[in-house]
């Protein structure tokens, strides 16, 4: 019995020291999906916190943000979004610890950082100061209402991310690919055409290394856009990774903003990803495919194999294995190399400092990487991965601006180190000691 009322008060105490919000509240709840309707395209003035259920200082402000939440209800909105869902919100804005705070007025594209006091009543009057900015910026004109951003932040998408397909390239990217596609049919004339193209780019470029986006122009290919029986635009349709014909081709039900598409895709994809391969770094193609055709890739240097013998190695590759099935919903690159093998790459990500084994997280497009500081086990690596995830964590530039070229090597061969064979250099009995003292006595 005593047991049983232990694990329940446990079990209570764990549901209340969690931060969180809740429908009831006067706080809005902001995720992937919402965010762009909700605040980028209002009028409305925002203060959004960025929070982690389980950091100590949101849970110490939420009571606080819910009392100023209803006191600004009608004048200023208060929101939160919960990064450990919804990471992708906040990476446009720089997002890297908790809780975060930023204030939307008249120009959403350019957020202000709120470092007041975490009092309802401080946040309240920041909330009133930021209202009245805004409404002076409309009136000399320099705020217009509803920024036109893609999904939040000021960053924009690269048009050449969209990948063009017409009646000669179709089958051959779409239908040879192991990823999942959204393509695009549309018309240069369409004006809601010209209205998605900088969402599409801007999800393009987000989605890189995950999904891919692409765009047929059905004015032109007209062979292709006849099989699917377009007749609107712009319309969207879908091909599941291994697509294999035509057949294949579902309909498109998600929003036409940059982060609705970011949202409906990265769900969609997650639903059939394979576990990472953790592959050995061994040519200049593999560390390629891993890190600069994704996001992130999570490179590990492992010890000599006369250090750890193939035993050791292999634990250590297993580990890798187990955690990337875990994240494997990140879609990121997975590789690893012999301490020693790659110098130019080991000194591009400052590797050696701590030892090996050692690992280092890369976002080669971003030129950044994110040393592991912490023990080379489960725990130490689930607590890296969960901080970039949610874009934090002490970044650092590649040494060079670009990861380096690596040389071809042959790829481990399962078996144990052996130790090189000295040089003979024959028995000490041989040697004629009484000719080299004659040899002395002579000279």
């Amino acid at each position: 019995m005593f047991t049983q009322y232990l694990v329940t008060v446990l079990a209570s105490a764990t549901i209340f020291c969690k931060a969180d919000y809740f429908p009831s509240d006067d706080v809005v709840e902001l995720t992937a999906s919402n965010f762009n309707s909700k605040v980028i395209q209002s009028d409305d003035v925002w203060l959004i916190e960025f929070y982690a259920p389980w950091c100590g200082h949101c849970q110490r402000l939420e009571p606080e943000w819910k009392k100023a939440a209803t006191a600004l209800k009608g004048i200023v909105k208060v929101g939160a979004v919960n990064m450990d869902v919804h990471a992708s919100v906040g990476g446009p804005y720089n997002v890297r610890g908790f809780p975060t705070i930023k204030m939307f007025g008249a120009n959403k594209n350019s957020p202000q950082d709120y470092n007041g006091a975490r009092s309802a009543s401080n946040i309240a009057n920041e909330a009133i100061n930021l209202l009245r900015q805004t409404v002076e910026a409309r009136l000399s004109g320099k705020g217009g209402s509803r920024q036109q951003s893609h999904s939040g932040g000021s960053g924009s998408g690269d048009p050449k991310d969209v990948i063009e397909l017409n009646d000669n390239n179709f089958e051959k990217e779409v239908f040879s690919s192991k990823d999942l596609w959204l393509v695009e049919f549309f018309a240069p004339w369409c004006g809601h055409c010209k209205a998605l193209a900088p969402e599409w780019a801007k999800a393009a470029t987000e989605l890189k290394g995950k999904v891919k986006l692409a765009a047929v122009d059905a004015t032109v290919s007209t062979i292709i856009a006849n099989k699917y029986g377009i007749r609107g635009y712009p319309t969207i349709k879908v091909f599941p990774a291994g697509a294999k014909d035509h057949n294949s081709a579902e309909d498109y039900d998600g929003g036409r903003t940059a982060s609705d598409i970011i949202a409906w895709a990265t769900e969609k994809a997650a639903a059939s990803v394979p576990p990472p391969d953790v592959l050995e770094l061994t040519s200049n193609d593999v560390l390629k495919a891993e890190c600069q055709d994704k996001q992130l890739c999570v490179l590990s240097f492992l010890p000599h194999i006369l250090d750890s013998m193939a035993e050791g190695r292999n634990k250590y590759i297993k580990l890798l294995k187990d955690i990337g099935e875990k994240y494997r919903k990140k879609m990121w690159g997975w590789g690893w190399a012999e301490a020693g093998a790659h110098p130019k790459l080991e000194t591009a990500l400052g590797i050696g400092g701590f030892g090996y084994p050692a690992m280092a997280v890369v976002n080669s497009r971003k030129k950044m990487f994110v040393l592991l500081t912490g023990p080379f086990e489960e725990g130490g690596i689930n607590e890296l991965l969960r901080a970039v995830a949610v874009g934090r964590g002490r970044t650092e530039p590649i040494k060079g601006d670009t990861l380096p070229t690596i040389e071809s090597r042959e790829p481990w061969d399962g078996k144990d180190g052996e130790i090189p064979q000295e040089e003979d250099y024959g028995d000490l009995d041989d040697l004629d000691m009484d000719s080299n003292e004659k040899s002395k006595d002579e000279l």
